[in-house]
C-alpha cells in the first residue's frame, strides 16, 4: 500500500524548526504556522476601535474526558480554538496573547513526579516553549499572578455561538479570574473570522489531509465488493489514513451507507452502525474524510457495490455530477453560496426532468420547495479545523434564510479567496419527504408518481469535493474518480481483491 502515495510530505519550515509530524513519511507541520495564526489575530482585535488597554486574550484547552464513571479516558481531540492558536497535544493548558505586545504565553499542568510511571517522562517548561514556539511558559497554578505581574487588566474571553450546533464555545475559566476585568463579546467574531480564511501553511495541510483522504477513499474503492458489510468499507478507510497518512482520528463518524441506507444523510451512528451486508448492485455512499494536525477532510464517493452502472443509477449520478461541475466551474470570490446551491439545484432538478421523474417549470419547482424534498441539505459549508467550520453566520454576514431550499445551508456568505469549502450536491429518494410531496398539491403536480415509484429504495447519490476559493475561481483538492467511465475503470478488478479473512 505504501508505494502507492505520492503526497509531498516536505517539510514546510526550516529543518530546525519544532514541528507536528507523525513519521518520515508524513507532513511535517511547523509551528510558525500557529504563530502566524497568532500575529493574525491580534492584528485583527488592534483594528477595534472598542479594544480596551493592556488586553489579553485568554483561552482554555481541551480537557480529558472520562468514559462514563470508569477510569479511562476517551482519546483526547483538543478544543479548535486553542489548536488554531497554539497547537498544543495535551489536555488542560491555558495559554495567553498580550494584544499590546504580540507575546504569547502557555500554562500547562503542574503534573505529580508519578505521571513519569504512567506516562512518561515530563518535559520541562522551557522544553515546551522550544515544543510550541512560545515567548514564555509557566504552569497553570500561576495564571493569575502571571497575567498580574504583567499588568493586565482587561482579558477577551471566548464566548459565542455556533451556528451549526448551537451550543457555545467554552469560555476560559480559572481560579483567580474574578480579579481581572472580563469581556467575552470582542474576541469570537474575530477569531472566527480568521479562521474561514486559510493562511497558505494551512492550505497546506489541508492539501495533504485530504490527498491522504483521496487515497484512502480509493482503497476502499479497489477492495468493497458485494456480501462485505458497510463497516469493512469503514475499516479500510481508517487503516489507511492512520497507517500511511498518520491521521490517528477521522473528522466525524464514517457514514458508509449502502441500498436504501445511502439515502440516510448521517448514517452510520450508533442505532445504525454501518453493519448491513452490502449486495450485488447496491448504491454505495461513502462519505469520510481523516484529521491531520486538527485539519479536517470530508470527502464523499457514490458507486455501485459491482463497479458496474445500471441506467438507473447513470442517471440519479450524472444528475448530481452535473450539478457538482456547475458549482465547479461557476464558484469564484464575489459569487453568493446561496446562489450556487440553487444553481446545482436548478441543475439537478432538470436532469430529473428529463429523466421522466419530473415535469414542468423549474423555476416553479424551486418556488413551491421540491428542490429540498430530493436535496434536503444544504450545498456544502467551511472546512478547516472542524468539519463543519466557524464562520457561517457572523454578525455582519447574511442571516440563515427561512425559505425552503436554502434554510439548511451552513452559511450564506458571498465567496472569498482563501475560504476553503466543500462542494456536495446530492440526490435521494427518502420515502418520507416523497410521501409529503405526493401529498403536496403545490409539489406533486410537478411529479410523475409511477416514474417516481421505480426509484423507490434506490437510495442516494451525493459527490462531495473539499474546494479552496482562489483568487480567480476554485481549486478542487480532492483526487478520486468521479465520471461513470473512471469510476468503471478503476473498480473493474474489485473481483480479484481479497481482504484477508477472504484468503
Amino acid at each position: 500500500m505504501a508505494d502507492t502515495v505520492t503526497v509531498n510530505t516536505s517539510c514546510l519550515s526550516n529543518i530546525m524548526e519544532s514541528n507536528y509530524t507523525r513519521g518520515e513519511h508524513t507532513l511535517r507541520v511547523p509551528m510558525s504556522l500557529f504563530e502566524e495564526n497568532r500575529n493574525r489575530l491580534i492584528k485583527e482585535l488592534k483594528k477595534n476601535s472598542n479594544l480596551p488597554e493592556n488586553a489579553f486574550v485568554i483561552l482554555q484547552g481541551g480537557d480529558d474526558v472520562p468514559f462514563n464513571d470508569t477510569d479511562i479516558n476517551f482519546e483526547f481531540r483538543q478544543e479548535s480554538f486553542f489548536q488554531w492558536c497554539f497547537a498544543v497535544e495535551e489536555p488542560g493548558w491555558f495559554g495567553a496573547l498580550d494584544v499590546t505586545t504580540g507575546k504569547s504565553i502557555l500554562f500547562l499542568p503542574r503534573l505529580p513526579a508519578e505521571y513519569e510511571i504512567w506516562s512518561g517522562k515530563l518535559s520541562t517548561l522551557d522544553e515546551f516553549k522550544q515544543r510550541y514556539g512560545v515567548d514564555e511558559t509557566y504552569y497553570v497554578d500561576e495564571i493569575a499572578n502571571i497575567l498580574k505581574k504583567k499588568n493586565a487588566r482587561v482579558l477577551l474571553t471566548l464566548r459565542g455561538e455556533n451556528s451549526d450546533s448551537g451550543l457555545f464555545s467554552k469560555e476560559a475559566e480559572f481560579k483567580g479570574i474574578s480579579q481581572f476585568q472580563i469581556n467575552n463579546e470582542i474576541l469570537y467574531p474575530v477569531i472566527c473570522e480568521c479562521r474561514v480564511i486559510k493562511s497558505p501553511k494551512e492550505i497546506q495541510v489541508l492539501r495533504y489531509v485530504v490527498k491522504i483522504s483521496s487515497d484512502a477513499h480509493k482503497e476502499v474503492m479497489k477492495k468493497i465488493q458485494p456480501n462485505m458489510t458497510e463497516f469493512q468499507g469503514e475499516a479500510i478507510f481508517k487503516y489507511y489514513c492512520y497507517l500511511i497518512g498518520g491521521c490517528r482520528h477521522v473528522s466525524y463518524t464514517c457514514i458508509c451507507g449502502t441500498g436504501h441506507n445511502s439515502s440516510i444523510l448521517h448514517y452510520g451512528h450508533a442505532g445504525a452502525p454501518n453493519n448491513r451486508v452490502i449486495k450485488d448492485g447496491d448504491m454505495c455512499l461513502f462519505d469520510m474524510g481523516a484529521n491531520y494536525c486538527g485539519y479536517a477532510a470530508d470527502i464523499t464517493c457514490s458507486y455501485p457495490s459491482n463497479g458496474k452502472f445500471n441506467d438507473k443509477q447513470k442517471l440519479i449520478y450524472n444528475a448530481v455530477l452535473d450539478a457538482r461541475n456547475a458549482v465547479l466551474q461557476t464558484a469564484k470570490p464575489g459569487v453568493n453560496w446561496c446562489d450556487m446551491h440553487l444553481l446545482a439545484n436548478r441543475v439537478l432538478l432538470e436532469s430529473l426532468k428529463n429523466g421522466g421523474i419530473l415535469n414542468g417549470s423549474i423555476d416553479d419547482m424551486i418556488g413551491v420547495g421540491l428542490n429540498e424534498t430530493f436535496q434536503p441539505h444544504g450545498l456544502g459549508h467551511l472546512l478547516g479545523l472542524d468539519v463543519h467550520d466557524v464562520g457561517g453566520y457572523l454578525p455582519g454576514y447574511p442571516e440563515r434564510s427561512t425559505k425552503p431550499g436554502i434554510r439548511k445551508l451552513r452559511t450564506a456568505r458571498t465567496l472569498i479567496a482563501g475560504m476553503v469549502l466543500t462542494i456536495e450536491p446530492g440526490c435521494y429518494f427518502i420515502d418520507c419527504l416523497l410521501d409529503a410531496a405526493l401529498a403536496n398539491p403545490e409539489q406533486k403536480k410537478y411529479i410523475n408518481p409511477a416514474k417516481l415509484a421505480e426509484f423507490r429504495g434506490f437510495g442516494g447519490v451525493r459527490i462531495e469535493d473539499d474546494v479552496l476559493i482562489t483568487e480567480t475561481g476554485c481549486e478542487n483538492m480532492t483526487q478520486v474518480p468521479r465520471t461513470i467511465e473512471e469510476i468503471e475503470e478503476f473498480m473493474k478488478d474489485n473481483k480479484n481483491s481479497k481482504l484477508p479473512h477472504q484468503q
